[in-house]
């Protein structure tokens, strides 16, 4: 079994025009990125950035028993599904940093995940990450994985753009654009793997907060969020990072957001402003309150305006620190 894999990521962009028989084509689910371990009954859970979260989904642990004593690595989306079976990335949230194994039966019963594989990295001592992608799916499909709370969905060889009108009608995030020939290239975000999604939605660091009015004078009214940029430094003869001002965000916060985030952000104040590039404008600039950049989170949006900051942004969600590096957050659209 190897000791550490990443997984591989996806670029954004527009389902591919040209060779449609070329590539397959898979619904993008709105969850956590988790790849399973599973070694002859054992059974565990790696999140992005490699952190065991294995207890925190006790629900998903008889995948190993369901592998008949295959081991394997498995690629997949741990998701929560709505009455009417759609994920819903807020669902989700109420899983995240649970430590406390009482909290996380509790959590379970009210909220159950699921686990949707959709891909194959080892099998039985063999490492077939660098098979193509359709053979990997034959082996995938050949381990049966359908159970109570996990499946491996179908996949579209060809009709990208037909799959992404059905997941726009029935109100999904979008689909995943994958080369047939395509091996699985860990931790790698390269053209073979492409993300279209519906609507204009990313993660995007949380550097402060504009407090709210009233009742809500000393909590977060909206969130000042920006995303990383590589630029030159001839001060340090190389590259840097600068973190961009991307606009505020108010609008999709829940009481239960903002309490979260109240508590979060006050740990993390600081007196002057992460954002390198640009600054909130308004009248209500004035009362920023800046934080450390540690926090992501996730917005939908309809288009970028003329001075680089977010129209009719929405909050749709934090990100769990396990499965996200602030540093990774670049603009993708």
């Amino acid at each position: 079994m190897p000791s550490r894999l990443e997984p591989m990521l996806a670029k954004p962009g527009e389902v591919p025009e040209s060779d449609d028989d070329q590539w397959a084509y898979e619904i993008k689910w709105d969850g956590v990125r988790v790849l399973g371990l599973a070694d002859r009954g054992s059974w565990s859970m790696l999140s992005r950035r490699q952190e065991d979260v294995s207890d925190r989904y006790p629900e998903l642990a008889p995948i190993a028993e369901a592998l008949a004593g295959h081991s394997a690595v498995l690629d997949g989306e741990v998701v929560a599904l709505d009455d009417d079976g759609r994920p819903r990335f807020q669902l989700i949230q109420g899983r995240m940093g649970l430590t406390s194994p009482a909290a996380i039966r509790q959590r379970a019963a009210q909220q159950p995940v699921d686990y949707v594989i959709f891909d194959l990295l080892h099998l039985d001592g063999r490492r077939v990450r660098d098979l193509p992608y359709l053979q990997r799916r034959e082996l995938l499909e050949g381990l049966g994985l359908d159970g109570p709370r996990w499946r491996t969905p179908r996949y579209r060889h060809d009709g990208g753009a037909d799959l992404l009108e059905a997941a726009r009608r029935q109100g999904l995030e979008g689909i995943v654009s994958k080369r047939c020939d395509s091996p699985y290239r860990p931790g790698k975000r390269t053209g073979e793997w492409i993300k279209t999604r519906v609507w204009r939605r990313q993660e995007f660091v949380i550097g402060g907060y504009i407090p709210g009015e009233g009742r809500r004078a000393k909590r977060v009214g909206s969130l000042l969020v920006g995303f990383y940029e590589r630029r030159r430094s001839e001060l340090r003869k190389g590259e840097t990072q600068a973190l961009h001002f991307a606009g505020g965000v108010g609008s999709g916060l829940k009481e239960s957001d903002i309490d979260y985030l109240t508590r979060e952000l006050h740990e993390r104040e600081r007196p002057e402003s992460p954002f390198a590039v640009g600054a909130p404008a308004g009248p209500k600039a004035r009362f920023a309150v800046w934080c450390q950049p540690e926090l992501v989170c996730e917005v939908s949006w309809t288009e970028w305006t003329d001075v680089g900051t977010l129209r009719q942004p929405a909050f749709k969600g934090m990100r769990d620190p396990s499965d996200k590096d602030p540093r990774e957050v670049v603009k993708e659209f």
